[in-house]
């Protein structure tokens, strides 16, 4: 396996070979968190800095846990308690970090484009040290959708988990995709690994210019991607549907009539997934607005969910991201 990346900022020109070298990556480290002794001496020495701008629980919780089953050290940043309420530049914070001996920074922000200007002032100062993006406003958050990608192909082959796998597989995207950015790396991971996709959502939540989204990406790679403004048609014989939180906190104009009505026209309950393949299965990246884009008892079959299996696989998958940008050699 080869890795030749710095920072993982996007997933847009990522390469198959890329993909399965984090999903094989991942596998390994899911069977040390299966151990009585869960750490590895991976990344002893190095420091990671949590850069969380961003009110975060799943992501900020599972970097840190991962970065410590490496061994690393871990620095973890809150603005709310920051020199940023004093004035200080985000560059500057992050060079300040890069003074104490941070060798990796995993950063959230509200904005698109902070975790790319960061890494951008890394390079320019040439210091080596690599930038993950935790997730950046509407931009993207690849390692959410790869830990989608290591549950979807784990439970399809849990000893060799493979992005081939899903060649061929309908996938629904369901919800706000207008304002999710877990949709549109999403998109790039699940499309360039031969899957179908599908993506519905109502006509205020779901431009019709995502129906372009992926034309802007290395033509080499086939990318099936289609858009519905009602649910039925993204939900016939699907094999997975994954459906995304509303995110009220970044809707600036009333783009819903009520939640109400939304559960009604696009929440996803068992009745529902009678449109699907028998064996159909259901993620959520969290958090959960229960009974709005999923009934509660469907959140919580232990069948028919991968709600859980996502939060576990989000360590091992965080844990080979780190691992290979790193550089650390499994002692």
């Amino acid at each position: 396996m080869s890795w030749n990346r710095r920072h993982v900022l996007s997933l847009a020109d990522f390469t198959p070979a890329e993909y399965d070298t984090v999903l094989q990556t991942a596998s390994s480290f899911r069977e040390v968190l299966t151990r009585r002794t869960k750490k590895v001496p991976t990344l002893q020495g190095q420091v990671v800095a949590n850069l969380f701008f961003e009110p975060s629980t799943r992501t900020r919780s599972s970097f840190e846990l991962a970065a410590k089953r490496l061994s690393a050290d871990t620095l973890n940043f809150a603005a709310s308690t920051s020199s940023i309420t004093k004035g200080e530049t985000i560059l500057d914070t992050a060079k300040t970090y890069l003074a104490m001996g941070t060798d990796m920074m995993v950063i959230r922000h509200k904005e698109a484009g902070v975790p790319q200007a960061i890494a951008d002032e890394m390079d320019r100062l040439d210091v080596k040290v690599g930038v993950l993006n935790a997730g950046d406003g509407q931009h993207e958050h690849p390692s959410q959708a790869l830990l989608d990608l290591f549950t979807i192909c784990s439970l399809m082959d849990v000893e060799q988990p493979r992005s081939t796998l899903l060649k061929g597989k309908k996938i629904a995207i369901v919800g706000d995709i207008l304002h999710s950015r877990v949709a549109r790396s999403n998109i790039w991971s699940l499309t360039a690994s031969g899957a179908e996709v599908h993506l519905a959502a109502p006509p205020t939540l779901l431009p019709k210019e995502f129906a372009a989204f992926v034309k802007e990406s290395d033509p080499s790679i086939s990318r099936q991607l289609f858009i519905h403004w009602t649910l039925e048609p993204a939900l016939i014989d699907a094999d997975f549907v994954m459906t995304l939180r509303l995110q009220k906190e970044r809707m600036t104009s009333h783009l819903l009539p009520s939640l109400r009505e939304y559960h009604q026209q696009f929440g996803i309950t068992r009745d529902r997934l009678k449109l699907c393949q028998p064996d159909v299965r259901v993620l959520h990246p969290g958090p959960v607005n229960r009974g709005v884009e999923i009934s509660s008892d469907l959140m919580d079959d232990p069948v028919l969910s991968l709600i859980s299996q996502q939060v576990t696989s989000g360590v091992a998958v965080r844990m080979a991201l780190l691992y290979l940008m790193g550089g650390g050699k499994v002692g």
